[in-house]
């Protein structure tokens, strides 16, 4: 099995906003091994979080989508995403008053043949729809689960123009989601920190 030892690096400049990271893999004739979250590794790439929480979830059908999903203030989250079984598209959006980057997005294919992870940091919408069949996606939490708190925008807001890579497919949602508040139709709570959002690596 070919070894894989692939990271992407950070800059000072580009400091808790989304970032994809690929983990490295070692492999030999038994499989691979890899280190799916070191603390220090993290705060290398500049991602300092205290992760209180583990999520797991699985979705039986391909276009199930889930999103877009924040906690607000004082409970809110920074997440780290990978996926366990199968594959997902996976989207962090700009929620930061004042941001010169509000309502904007970025992407990134996240698979379980690849291990790759998104980092989604506080100020950020969290959501994501699935590739394929029976996918099982995993993320960490930097505050635990608050009902109150809980809150989103809806996933096919035209202020945002998300293209969801739904193959003609009407998608998956849960009644929730189905009812959440256009962008224009909720005000912020997030503070900008000076860091744009940048196209990931």
């Amino acid at each position: 099995m070919r070894e894989q030892t692939r990271i992407f690096l950070w800059s000072p400049s580009r400091r808790m906003i989304p970032q994809r990271i690929v983990p490295a893999r070692y492999g030999d004739t038994r499989g691979w091994f890899t280190e799916s979250y070191n603390k220090r590794t993290l705060a290398d790439l500049g991602i300092d979080c205290d992760f209180v929480q583990d999520n797991h979830s699985f979705s039986a059908a391909r276009g199930t989508l889930r999103g877009i999903h924040f906690q607000s203030p004082p409970h809110a989250q920074a997440k780290l995403v990978r996926c366990l079984a199968g594959a997902i598209w996976d989207i962090a959006v700009d929620l930061r008053a004042e941001s010169p980057t509000y309502g904007r997005w970025v992407a990134a294919e996240l698979t379980a043949a690849g291990g790759e992870q998104l980092f989604i940091p506080v100020g950020f919408g969290h959501g994501f729809v699935t590739l394929t069949k029976n996918v099982e996606v995993a993320y960490k939490a930097s505050d635990y689960y608050a009902p109150e708190s809980e809150a989103g925008i809806a996933w096919d807001d035209t202020d945002l123009a998300i293209p969801w890579p739904l193959a003609g497919i009407a998608p998956f949602l849960s009644g929730k989601d189905a009812i959440l508040p256009r962008l224009a139709e909720w005000t912020s709570p997030f503070v900008y920190d000076g860091h744009p959002l940048a196209e990931l690596n």
